[in-house]
């Protein structure tokens, strides 16, 4: 009796200090994230980090030569049993209990992730990248929103998060031609912080989310936090939340340590306290 194949779990975590590696781990099929396995996979490690206050920075990344070839194309076509079913109306609630989730819990959670992103991000793969909170590209990235070039759209938040990263005009020209641009243009429009060669790609997304790590985890998490409420939220709004912050904020050991640090003429030693 032959026994049954191991197969790899879709995401692979490391983690080291503060700073907690998150790895799609489906390279032969260039790490779709359509599958309800990776939704699973990929909400179960950023609410548990998100809940560990030891947990200060993610990075978020590929296995292979792909960051995410977004949706798998195999599971679109009719009765494959993957998000598209034969009723409309169960369509749309696989939508909302399958991929939907992700952009959700990547706006709820106060974790800074960094996308390192190693290669291709089409589709749903560059929504995934959007929907971080700073993007850094290797050479041979390269990206899409082409969700046109199928005869579709975006069902994962994308009309909501592009255009927030490079603008409406810009989002609207990817959007809707579907072109495909390089990581060049993708650092000339604002799409990433950072170009590095390939080979520096993690030691520079490392060197990134050390210098977020440095910092006091409480007021970078709140930091994360204003910024997502601000994409929609009412200045008075974000001025009452800052508010109610900076009194948490003001009462935290580390604040004390920033302070006395400072008139001592020292670095100061933070403990998230």
């Amino acid at each position: 009796m032959s026994e049954s194949p191991v197969l790899s779990p879709p995401v692979l975590t490391q983690r080291d200090g503060t700073v907690l590696t998150v790895t799609l781990n489906l390279p032969d099929r260039r790490n779709p994230i359509s599958d309800p396995a990776m939704v699973d996979a990929l909400c179960d490690v950023f609410e548990a980090a998100d809940r560990d206050a030891s947990i200060h920075v993610a990075i978020l990344t590929g296995a292979g030569s792909a960051f995410s070839s977004g949706g798998d194309l195999n599971a679109m076509r009719p009765d494959a049993g993957g998000l598209r079913a034969s009723l409309p109306a169960q369509t749309r609630r696989n939508y909302r209990a399958g991929i939907q989730r992700l952009p959700l819990l990547f706006q709820a959670i106060e974790l800074p992730v960094i996308a390192a992103v190693n290669g291709p991000a089409i589709g749903a793969g560059l929504d995934l990248a959007c929907m971080c909170d700073l993007r850094i590209a290797g050479q041979s990235a390269r990206f899409a929103e082409s969700f046109v070039k199928l005869g579709l759209v975006s069902g994962d938040g994308g009309a909501w998060l592009l255009p927030r990263i490079i603008g409406f005009s810009k989002a609207s020209q990817l959007s809707l031609t579907g072109e495909t641009i390089d990581a060049g243009e993708a650092l000339r429009i604002g799409l990433v912080g950072d170009v590095v060669p390939d080979a520096e790609l993690m030691t520079v997304a490392r060197a990134q989310a050390d210098a977020i790590a440095a910092n006091p985890p409480h007021a970078t998490r709140m930091t994360k936090r204003l910024l997502r409420a601000a994409q929609t939220a009412e200045l008075s709004q974000i001025l009452e939340m800052a508010g109610a912050m900076q009194a948490l904020a003001h009462a935290t050991a580390d604040h004390d340590e920033a302070i006395t640090a400072f008139f001592d003429r020292r670095p100061p030693h933070f403990k998230g306290d």
